[in-house]
């Protein structure tokens, strides 16, 4: 039976994720509505898409209501690396509590079920290794992370009352580290700053002594994970489900891999590290594999590979000073 197209908005629509998913949801025959405040995210990301009538832009800023007509909401807008979230803190906050309110009130208006793109942070620097749903977090509530950590955790908090109270359909996906093409360079996230700075013949920055580890996944693998949630029939409205890739490597290791598939002679020095980065992360999956099917399949050096060169045609197209959708926050290191 051929499936019924549905009327799909992606709120963050324009972002690295977002596109990604428009990009997926349009090869699926449905029609997509894409809002976006282009704060991080970029007209760019989406213009090829632009020539499809199925497909319609928005700028719009979530923490305003929005009235579409809509079957799904997925709702990715918030600034994800460290280096854009904590510009404006009481803004993330805002973004992922009265943001997540006005979808959530979209979603009980229109009967639309809703996806909520919350994060690996909700577990802050994990007492429990691998992380598996169950596990409550380690977060400070007050420290710089904070406003994106806490609000992510208060955003599941809504989709989980909205369900109890209004019979809203919600669905909670625990987004681990994802990279790939359309990373915005310098935005101080591991993998794009790692390969600018290859790329360049720059330093390549570590925090701490890179004994930290992190698990990568390919965003192609993660589009797929999110569309599979959204479309999964069972009940999981108190069942946040972890998407990620399990296999785990250190910020060391990381950068030696950088290094080495940009055909680069940078050297590696280290930095202090920010407070609160968390020392390990690594998804169980045990839910999405069991319920979903869900099961990465891009191993971290042919993803790599994809994303460097991406970073290069950007670097051989633009002048450097212009690479940045945000260069005057580059140079600020992270380990997210």
């Amino acid at each position: 039976m051929k499936k019924r197209t549905k009327r799909v908005l992606v709120t963050g629509g324009a972002g690295f994720i977002g596109s990604h998913l428009c990009e997926k949801l349009l090869a699926l025959g449905h029609e997509v509505i894409c809002a976006d405040n282009l704060f991080t995210g970029s007209r760019a990301n989406v213009a090829h898409l632009a020539v499809d009538p199925r497909f319609e832009f928005v700028r719009h800023d979530i923490i305003q209501p929005l009235l579409v007509d809509a079957d799904l909401i997925y709702n990715l807008a918030c600034p994800a690396a460290p280096v854009h979230y904590q510009l404006n803190p009481v803004k993330t906050v805002q973004t992922n509590v009265v943001g997540t309110y006005n979808m959530l009130e979209l979603a009980r208006q229109t009967r639309a079920r809703i996806l909520q793109a919350s994060t690996s942070e909700v577990y802050g620097d994990p007492e429990v290794h691998p992380q598996i749903e169950s596990y409550c977090g380690h977060v400070n509530p007050i420290g710089p992370r904070a406003c994106y950590d806490e609000g992510k955790r208060c955003a599941e908090t809504l989709l989980t009352d909205y369900h109890l109270q209004n019979g809203v359909e919600v669905r909670i996906a625990r987004i681990f580290n994802t990279y790939g093409p359309r990373m915005a360079l310098d935005d101080g996230r591991v993998v794009s700053n790692f390969a600018a700075q290859a790329l360049r013949g720059e330093d390549v920055t570590i925090c701490g002594d890179g004994s930290q580890t992190r698990s990568f996944c390919y965003v192609d693998d993660m589009v797929e994970g999110l569309v599979t949630l959204m479309e999964y029939e069972g009940d999981l409205a108190e069942k946040p489900v972890n998407l990620g890739n399990p296999a785990e490597i250190s910020m060391l290791e990381l950068a030696r891999l950088v290094i080495e598939l940009a055909g680069s002679k940078s050297r590696i020095v280290h930095r202090p590290l920010p407070a609160d980065d968390p020392r390990r992360r690594r998804p169980d999956i045990s839910r999405a594999r069991a319920l979903l099917g869900f099961e990465p399949r891009t191993e971290i050096r042919a993803g790599l590979e994809r994303t460097i060169s991406y970073f290069r045609t950007r670097l051989d197209a633009s002048d450097r000073s212009d690479l940045s959708d945000r260069s005057d926050l580059s140079g600020k290191p992270g380990q997210s």
